[in-house]
């Protein structure tokens, strides 16, 4: 059985990992040790009061202490730009099996910072993408193929929220395509196929005298080698929170809404063909399925992971972002990961 060392303990760590953690251990007990968390954070205001199902140490050596690397898995929960750093310094301590936040990397150069930290060390990486892992998801991947509906033309994504508060303190992203976008492009990968960047733009995110370059919104247009066109739209001073997805079929049109927060994890599908429409609500918690998953996957053995999809996803947003901003020598060009 596995236990667990959280490096990072903002919003992703304490928010979300923990709580997901602690719901995921009544799933599947053979696959997490009935311990508690041991987590690693800088900033001690962040930690909140003592836990019993938490532990904090002053370091990832203090950790290191508390903790057999064989039986850990590593959350990195600490902002895309130290990713590399982070991911080294935990593959010295011993560590090998590790989720990190996505995306997995927010241009080029990090990228490949962070396969090379993969490659030299021999980690076993599973990067947070619960719409992967959603149900949803795998009822429109079973909508496509079985081709009742005939074929995808196009695809259409919104991914909307208000996210001012958190852009105006500089949360660790630098554009609006590594907030939402990276969720449903690995979607449309799987969907549809590999694909190429067609149109790419994005927003300033300004309020009263405040602005925040590229955090205001992004829009993505793909073509997929398969035929089928997608585009992704995400509007980060939405006033409503929306995650719709929309299949236009030969056979008809089928749309999917993802849950918009923690609060509420039921998804719905609409499938609509001849005249008529079926409507289906079900529970999707996804990031809880995510983690099962992962730590089944390492408890029994090695297994495959998905870090193609993810490296691809990562080449697609620098794609984006350099078109985006072609004007501007803000990104590195990315040399495509075989």
């Amino acid at each position: 059985m596995l236990r667990t060392l959280i490096v990072g303990l903002g919003r992703a760590g304490l928010g979300l990992h923990v709580p997901v953690l602690l719901k995921a251990r009544a799933q599947a007990p053979g696959a997490f040790a009935d311990r508690p968390v041991v987590a690693v954070d800088t900033r001690a205001a962040s930690t909140g009061r003592p836990r019993r199902d938490l532990v904090i140490a002053d370091s990832l050596r203090q950790a290191r202490e508390l903790l057999d690397p064989a039986h850990t898995v590593v959350h990195v929960c600490t902002p895309p730009s130290v990713r590399a750093e982070v991911l080294r310094d935990v593959a010295l301590l011993g560590f090998t099996k590790v989720v990190v936040e996505k995306p997995l990397a927010t241009d080029g150069d990090a990228l490949r910072r962070v396969l090379a930290v993969v490659r030299d060390h021999g980690l076993s990486l599973s990067v947070v993408a619960p719409w992967l892992h959603s149900t949803l998801t795998e009822r429109l991947i079973a909508l496509v193929e079985d081709g009742k509906l005939g074929t995808v033309r196009t695809v259409t994504v919104a991914q909307h929220k208000p996210r001012f508060r958190r852009s105006l303190a500089n949360s660790g992203h630098s554009s609006a395509f590594d907030v939402e976008v990276p969720h449903s492009l690995g979607v449309l990968l799987q969907l549809l196929g590999d694909a190429e960047v067609r149109e790419a733009s994005c927003t300033d995110l300004t309020l009263g005298e405040s602005t925040v370059p590229r955090m205001g919104g992004a829009r993505l247009t793909l073509q997929h080698h398969g035929g089928a066109r997608s585009e992704i739209v995400s509007d980060l001073t939405a006033p409503l929170r929306q995650r719709q997805i929309t299949l236009d079929m030969t056979g008809g049109t089928v749309v999917g809404h993802y849950p918009v927060g923690q609060d509420d994890d039921f998804a719905q599908l609409e499938t609509a063909r001849a005249g008529r429409t079926v409507r289906e609500i079900f529970e999707d918690d996804a990031l809880t399925s995510f983690m099962v998953r992962a730590y089944r996957r390492w408890a029994s053995g090695p297994g495959e992971d998905d870090l193609w999809l993810h490296v691809r996803t990562a080449e697609l947003l620098d794609d984006a972002k350099r078109l985006a901003v072609r004007n501007i020598d803000c990104w590195e060009p990315l040399t495509h990961v075989s």
